[in-house]
């Protein structure tokens, strides 16, 4: 709605926003190195903003997702970090994101081959569909990197 444009930098860990004409844009993640702590990003591969303008963010070599509430000067683990793996409290390799309106997280778990929903406050997210191995079955994926819901609800993963 503020004709924003937030990019992130994989190889900077960083996420940065723009508004119309800026050229330096402004860091709204990461931007402390490559690492692991709070303050940091480590493989910033995909993020969504919600209406609060909080920053949320695959920190894919992490195997997490931060949330960056506006101004913060460090991120917030919503989903993972419970080190690499398929357990309800772990990711691995986390990919695409979306947040609704009432601020459930929806995660694509690459390397698990599922989709997560993460109710905010939650420790552990639940498998929505796939988490059943890699395959060309109609609950499998084959390594799915990203998602979006349509007006109606619909789930579209890629």
């Amino acid at each position: 709605e503020q004709r924003n444009l937030y990019a992130s930098d994989t190889r900077k860990h960083e996420v940065r926003r723009y508004q119309l004409g800026e050229k330096n844009g402004t860091l709204v993640a990461g931007g402390n190195g490559q690492g692991d702590e709070l303050n940091q990003l480590n493989s910033s591969t995909y993020l969504v903003v919600d209406r609060d303008h909080s920053v949320y963010v695959s920190d894919s070599w992490n195997n997490r997702v931060m949330k960056w509430v506006e101004g913060a000067t460090e991120g917030i683990v919503v989903a993972g970090e419970q080190g690499r793996g398929s357990a309800l409290t772990q990711l691995y390799y986390p990919n695409g994101l979306f947040v609704d309106t009432l601020g459930t997280l929806y995660v694509v778990d690459q390397v698990n081959q599922r989709v997560m929903r993460w109710t905010q406050g939650a420790t552990q997210g639940t498998v929505i569909v796939g988490g059943n191995g890699q395959g060309a079955g109609a609950n499998e994926f084959n390594y799915p990197t990203s998602l979006s819901f349509d007006r109606l609800g619909n789930l579209y993963v890629v």
